[in-house]
């Protein structure tokens, strides 16, 4: 197996820690106080003495109205908040119809397609009281300006709606692959959402930046780190060349990390990030306001690390990478459900996802005292190397010209894709231990006679989306909707260009989530949208490599 001594991003581990490992070390530097700056013992002074973390579960498949079911299932099961999972076609930005679409309407999420969907999706659900979580990117803004056309239609001000859009494209360029458009026009988008977050939505986060999908990829917890704060780095500098502070856009930032089961490492690698973020907007981007300095985030635990072999072992996988994104100080929380290396999670899966969370808040005693691991040698000094390799990387970015640039050479993805072979070739030899596949393996023939019955998603949901979107273009107003696609078509062409300029010139063109959402109110579809803006901006091709 790979050397003890190694965590997973290449580090030495000691087999003992003592005080001499901080000999130097200033714990009012290194920590602070919990909710003060660097904000490395957590973003809120009590953080979960008071209450726990949002407790959310990740769901979505088949048509709006199944995962709608599944929804209410979940908040009356104790879920506080929502995290919706979308189908490729949707991310991707073309509607179940679309010729790309067959074969994969309805399948790893929900498909969308429309207002119509959207009001199906959260029927019963009260959007002012829940908040929800959308995994959505390149077509975030569609989707969710759909969101606030329904609360709308219920009598919900904007101002209550609570919750976030993921919007992080330059991870999707870096390891996930759900882009639509090239980097500038991609980073204009996300610089008119922002600002249309900061007249209409003030409540909304934005953008929810993510390591979770490098991690995924390959990224070591060193990698995962650096390329998120990169990227976050480069949406701050879009931000501030559409017009808005640092201070105005750092309060609403969110991010979104994995746990895997390296649980040390873990906690390590959370209290870092906070630290590196809050210098890098204090210090780096002027903000002055504490709420701007911190670091929020989203953590899911490792879907990467779920095996198919034994799946009855990943509970206790995802127990203990839930308890690692907790003692890491998280503020909310999704854990996957252990039949998810096989199929979509059951109810009844997905149930016990979610009571692993219950038990940990409301059965255990880490939520009794706020950042239990503060002051262990061990810890404190894994935080320490694992932001020292961060800050390398992000530096190395930084020389590259930026994310941004180095996106476009590849550079992230190359070294995601290099620790990604290291890993598969230390499992494939052995030296990397995974419980049920290279060792403590069982005879197939006996996990044959275990019943389980997966999440079968039904084919015909494809039939049934395309009818409804015969029936919505055949119901709505077309002279309608082609104007208002002609007015979106005009709001983009506005300021195409490189990524700064992109971002700066709509500060003073016209913001194209206005009438996008005239046109979606018009009952435009999410397809017809994108289309538009391919039309104008083109499409991404990805360099070949770094």
């Amino acid at each position: 197996m790979p050397d003890p001594r190694e965590s997973e991003s290449g580090l030495p581990v000691e087999p003992v820690y003592g005080p001499e490992a901080l000999a130097g070390w200033d714990p009012v530097e290194k920590l602070g106080a919990p909710g003060a700056y660097p904000f490395t013992r957590g973003v809120y002074p009590t953080m979960y003495t008071g209450r726990p973390w949002t407790i959310r579960q990740y769901a979505g498949f088949g048509t709006a109205a199944e995962s709608n079911a599944r929804y209410r299932r979940l908040i009356a099961d104790g879920t506080t908040g929502l995290s919706v999972a979308f189908d490729l076609p949707t991310q991707m930005g073309y509607d179940s119809d679309a010729p790309l679409a067959h074969g994969e309407v309805g399948r790893v999420g929900v498909a969308v397609d429309s207002l119509d969907d959207m009001r199906e999706l959260f029927a019963g659900i009260a959007l002012d009281q829940v908040s929800t979580s959308m995994t959505i990117n390149a077509p975030a803004a569609p989707l969710l300006l759909l969101l606030q056309l329904v609360a709308a239609e219920r009598g919900v001000p904007a101002d209550r709606l609570n919750g976030t859009i993921q919007n992080d494209v330059l991870k999707e360029y870096i390891a996930r692959g759900t882009y639509i458009f090239p980097p500038g026009p991609s980073l204009r988008l996300v610089a008119d959402t922002f600002r249309y977050c900061r007249a209409e939505l003030p409540r909304w986060n934005p953008i929810s930046v993510s390591g979770y999908h490098m991690a995924e990829a390959g990224a070591s917890p060193a990698q995962e780190v650096a390329f998120t704060l990169a990227n976050a780095v480069a949406y701050v500098r879009t931000a501030l060349a559409a017009g808005l502070t640092a201070d105005e856009l750092g309060p609403r930032l969110s991010f979104f990390f994995v746990a895997r089961t390296t649980l040390l490492e873990e906690v390590a690698k959370f209290r870092a990030a906070r630290r590196i973020w809050a210098r890098v907007m204090r210090d780096g981007f002027g903000a002055r306001d504490p709420k701007a300095q911190t670091l929020r985030f989203h953590t899911q635990t490792a879907g990467v690390q779920l095996t198919a072999q034994q799946p009855e072992v990943n509970l206790v996988r995802v127990a203990l990478q839930a308890l690692g994104a907790v003692l890491g100080g998280t503020q909310s929380l999704h854990t996957n459900a252990f039949d998810e290396a096989i199929a979509l999670p059951t109810e009844r899966s997905a149930r016990l996802a979610l009571r692993t969370q219950q038990v940990i808040a409301y059965e255990t005693d880490v939520t009794a005292t706020v950042d239990p691991f503060a002051g262990s040698y061990a810890v404190e000094s894994l935080t320490d190397a694992l932001e020292a390799e961060a800050v390398r990387l992000m530096d190395r970015i930084e020389e590259l010209g930026g994310a941004v640039e180095a996106v476009e050479l590849g550079f992230q993805k190359g070294e995601i894709e290099r620790n990604a072979y290291r890993i598969a070739r230390e499992t494939e030899d052995g030296e990397r231990v995974v419980v049920g596949v290279n060792r403590f393996r069982t005879d197939p023939a006996d996990e044959a006679e275990q019943p389980y019955e997966p999440l079968r998603v039904d084919p015909s949901i494809e039939t049934r989306q395309k009818a409804r979107l015969a029936a919505l273009r055949a119901d709505r107003d077309g002279a309608a909707v082609t104007s208002a696609l002609t007015a979106l078509r005009t709001a983009a062409g506005s300021s195409a260009g490189s990524s700064a300029g992109s971002a700066a010139g709509s500060a003073a063109g016209e913001n194209v989530l206005y009438p996008m959402k005239e046109a979606l109110r018009a009952r435009a579809t999410v397809g017809e949208v994108c289309d538009v803006l391919r039309e104008i901006w083109g499409t991404h091709r990805p360099p070949a490599g770094f």
